[in-house]
């Protein structure tokens, strides 16, 4: 009797349960899906290894560009 009540009580919260949620959860899961497909592809991309070389020679040439600019900014200061 007992589990028979509870059950009711599951489905009538169940059945009140609103148009606005099944929006939300619908929303809520293709936001999720889209969080999970482009972690995969930034996996993808991280761990390939013509993606680490590219950003590696990315990073070093923005690297030496600025310490070639620093030592002409240095070197075209007057010496106090």
């Amino acid at each position: 009797m007992l589990r028979k009540k509870k059950a009711l009580c599951l489905q009538d919260a169940v059945s009140l349960k609103g148009k606005g949620q099944e929006k939300k959860s619908r929303g809520q899961s293709t936001i999720e899906y889209i969080i999970l497909v482009a972690a995969v592809i930034a996996a993808i991309l991280v761990f390939s290894p013509g993606f680490r070389t590219a950003f590696q020679q990315t990073l070093n040439a923005g690297t030496n560009g600025m310490q070639n600019m620093a030592l002409r900014l240095s070197s075209s200061r007057p010496n106090k």
